[in-house]
């Protein structure tokens, strides 16, 4: 069998044992989240958002280790505050870190509370995305911690977004091991086989939350 540049094999069984890590990877967080789509906001929306909304991470803009987008037409303006790492983002704004994961910034008003920021925990899959729930006062993330809980605490000045100094508590989760759900977003077409990294990150994944979900039921 011939190898990739990335030193995986490109055989029939690497691509269906990515796959099915992807898989087992996505169930076990749904089982976190899974319920009735909550709200939460002091106003109504003023533009929508619906599984149509959400695509590829690799089709959005990277800054850094996440990866953002406007849906409103403001990109420049979201890569803006995005890459100088502090500021208020223009209304539209998407903010990705976990293909599962999804913070989109409402018009102003929506949400004091948030800082008109809304909270999705999508289920993705070949055939596109899925929202399970959205909000935030129960949204939580593919580890059981609680979207707003953590986000609360950054700065102000870093309206709501977390990264390692910004005063939010730590999570479980290297680079490395979000890096590859990013890379394994099943959504993304044509992509090349997973890298052995890759593959090991994700089993490490796995474990960790194998382990936090036995601890919730």
């Amino acid at each position: 069998m011939k190898k990739s540049a990335s030193g995986v094999g490109a055989g029939v069984s690497k691509r269906v044992w990515a796959r099915r890590t992807m898989r087992a990877l996505l169930a076990s967080s749904l089982v976190l989240v899974v319920g009735p789509m909550s709200g939460g906001a002091s106003a109504e929306p003023k533009f929508t958002i619906d599984d149509s909304s959400f695509k590829c991470m690799q089709d959005m803009t990277a800054v850094r280790h996440f990866y953002v987008d406007n849906l409103l037409g403001h990109l420049p303006e979201t890569v803006a505050v995005a890459q100088v790492g502090k500021g208020d983002y223009p209304e539209g704004s998407v903010l990705q870190l976990m293909p599962n994961e999804v913070m989109i910034k409402q018009a102003k008003g929506f949400n004091p509370a948030t800082r008109d920021w809304e909270f999705f925990y999508i289920d993705v899959s070949p055939e596109g995305s899925k929202i399970y729930k959205r909000g935030f006062a129960d949204v939580n993330n593919r580890l059981g911690l609680n979207c707003f809980t953590c986000h609360v605490k950054a700065r102000p000045e870093f309206d709501f977004v977390c990264e390692t100094d910004h005063g939010c508590d730590p999570i479980p989760v290297t680079r490395a091991m979000f890096g590859a759900l990013q890379r394994a977003d099943p959504r993304c077409k044509n992509q090349p086989p997973m890298s052995a990294e890759d593959q090991e990150a994700l089993k490490q994944l796995g474990e960790i939350v194998k382990a936090l979900t036995s601890k919730t039921n």
